[in-house]
């Protein structure tokens, strides 16, 4: 085997730690951290993901608890909430025929039914906006990119479920529209522990910074103390 080889195979057989440091000689893991004006994209709590009863669904609650929490900082703040839910038409021909053979659950995700309402919870608020989004992504075929641009947020704080799906979709869309993307490591959750830890690992290499949930905290009750100002929304 040679150098090249038995380095490369080294790499692959390391844990997260080693390969953080590795990441970073190589150049990723750079940190972005917060601008001037944050927003809080809350990706998909409602029932089909938080209700154990439909196949999609799992014990989200911590992370629910999580994200009232940091909604709770957030809206002190004056920090703009933004909530997205998947939703289609009950015949799924807004599906297409290639995704509904590859995610067939999306027969639970019909528009108006119980399943794709957001959880209580979340209190969710008349001037907070709710995107209907039919992909991964909460910018693919959405208003949110505009949404954004037309309040001046710099700043993605990206919550909810699933990490490996979703988050990680809308993560990778953010950064490459070039905005700034937090991810808080407990207020996003998934069904398979190592689909999430893989994920985070990855989005805070390539896409955003993974912060602690209190980090995060921390970082917009600056805004509400005067110590970041925030300019108006135009």
């Amino acid at each position: 085997m040679s150098q090249q080889s038995e380095g490369v195979s080294q790499t692959h057989q390391m844990g997260n730690d080693r390969l953080h440091d590795q990441y970073e000689r190589a150049g990723f893991a750079g940190r972005v951290g917060f601008g001037m004006r944050p927003a809080v994209i809350v990706i998909d709590m409602g029932r089909a993901w938080l209700d154990v009863l439909c196949p999609i669904g799992s014990d989200l609650s911590v992370v629910l608890d999580n994200i009232v929490l940091l909604l709770s900082v957030a809206r002190s703040a004056g920090v703009p909430v933004f909530f997205t839910t998947m939703a289609y038409d009950p015949e799924l021909a807004e599906v297409g025929a290639h995704v509904i053979a590859k995610v067939p659950h999306v027969s639970w995700l019909i528009r108006g039914s119980e399943w794709v309402q957001l959880s209580p919870a979340l209190g969710r608020r008349a001037d907070e906006p709710l995107i209907e989004k039919q992909r991964g992504s909460a910018f693919f075929g959405t208003t949110l990119m505009s949404q954004l641009v037309s309040r001046r947020v710099d700043t993605t704080v990206i919550v909810g479920c699933s990490t490996s799906g979703c988050i990680r979709a809308t993560a990778t869309d953010a950064h490459d529209e070039n905005f700034r993307v937090i991810v808080p490591a407990e207020a996003v959750g998934d069904r398979s522990a190592s689909a999430h830890a893989a994920n985070l690992f990855d989005i805070d290499a390539r896409y955003g910074d993974v912060m602690a949930l209190d980090e995060v905290i921390a970082e917009l009750r600056c805004y509400s103390k005067g110590e970041r100002v925030m300019p108006p929304a135009l």
